[in-house]
């Protein structure tokens, strides 16, 4: 039903790179008729130019949705161009880091539905999660159209509040670049132990993949697959002692890390 309300009155894309290419894949996909999505995008790519959607043309007057996808330090200038639809019947949709909802009230009206959400990478491949959580003006339809359109991507889930959103940044949003980091790095140690450079990263890739899928698929815990995947004594259980050390493994890094990610996130929020 969410959908099919964006089918008959509109949506609004603002931006189009790498993650508005992947919702717009997944809007198409799921059966969003083009000729109801409306793209603002000054560098269309071949692919956007080839979808059949209305690339920068006069905007609908009371479109169901508009989605922001532009990175947060051109918000002052992209927003000026929908604020004629503030304060009325188009639900606004965030996928920028740091921008809060109080932002776009103060330039879009402080009747405005609001959706901010914070999805990840993985949405090019359909496999994205996305958390969100809505303003005051937000009904229970609005919510649900917002999470119909982002779970065209990947998995939704719903957020407390706004105050938690950071956090989500640093944990799934910046998440898939730690994964990567992690792929590299396990590479450069096999490297150090003797591989060939092109060996080393395939089996790092693939090791990290299918460990991954294991873990999406798998009804036990991550911890309990890592208990099955480690013999007393063995080659698994040496690697973990170093990598589970509460000082210097694990535990520790992550921490800094992702809280150096929501620090940034607040900041960026100011």
């Amino acid at each position: 039903m969410a959908l099919e309300a964006v089918a008959r009155q509109g949506l609004i894309l603002l931006g189009c790179g790498k993650m508005g290419t992947a919702l717009l894949t997944g809007w198409l996909a799921a059966g969003v008729p083009p000729a109801s999505i409306w793209v603002i995008e000054p560098n269309p790519s071949d692919w956007l130019q080839a979808t059949g959607v209305h690339l920068n043309e006069t905007l609908p007057p009371k479109p169901a949705v508009a989605l922001v996808a532009v990175k947060p330090q051109m918000m002052g200038t992209a927003l000026p161009a929908l604020q004629a639809l503030g304060n009325g019947g188009t639900l606004f949709i965030s996928i920028a880091a740091g921008t809060t909802m109080a932002t776009f009230e103060h330039a879009l009206g402080a009747d405005t539905p609001i959706v901010r959400t914070m999805p990840n990478t993985p949405a090019m491949v359909g496999r994205g999660i996305t958390a969100l959580c809505g303003n005051a003006s937000a009904s229970a339809t609005d919510m649900a159209m917002a999470r119909a359109l982002m779970a065209a991507v990947g998995e939704v889930v719903d957020l407390d509040g706004e105050h938690l959103m950071d956090a989500v940044t640093a944990v799934s949003g910046s998440g898939p670049a730690y994964v990567f980091h992690l792929i590299e790095t396990l590479a450069a140690a096999g490297e150090a132990e003797g591989l060939p450079p092109a060996t080393a990263m395939q089996l790092a890739r693939a090791t990290v993949c299918g460990a991954g899928e294991l873990a999406y698929q798998s009804p036990e815990t991550a911890a309990q697959l890592r208990i099955n995947v480690t013999s007393p004594g063995g080659t698994t259980a040496a690697a973990l002692a170093v990598l589970m050390d509460e000082a210097t493994g694990f535990p520790a890094l992550l921490k800094r890390a992702v809280k150096a990610a929501a620090d940034r996130g607040r900041e960026l929020g100011k």
